[in-house]
């Protein structure tokens, strides 16, 4: 585990605890599920590349169109 790794991941953590908050206040299921998500995702992948493309991913999800 390098530094940018364990950065990325109190990053997505933290907004992973954002979005959880969130969806489970306004009673959402996309921003809930995707808090769930960036929350567990980093203490299984360990590529940081690979890391930062799914937070990215989830964190880009609840926006899109079709999760409205």
């Amino acid at each position: 585990m390098d530094v940018w790794s364990l950065m990325w991941q109190m990053v997505f953590g933290a907004v992973g605890f954002g979005y959880f908050i969130y969806g489970k206040k306004q009673q959402k299921g996309i921003p809930l599920t995707c808090g769930i998500a960036l929350c567990v995702v980093p203490y299984f992948v360990v590529n940081t590349f690979a890391l930062v493309a799914i937070g990215l991913a989830l964190m880009g999800a609840p926006f899109l169109p079709a999760s409205r």
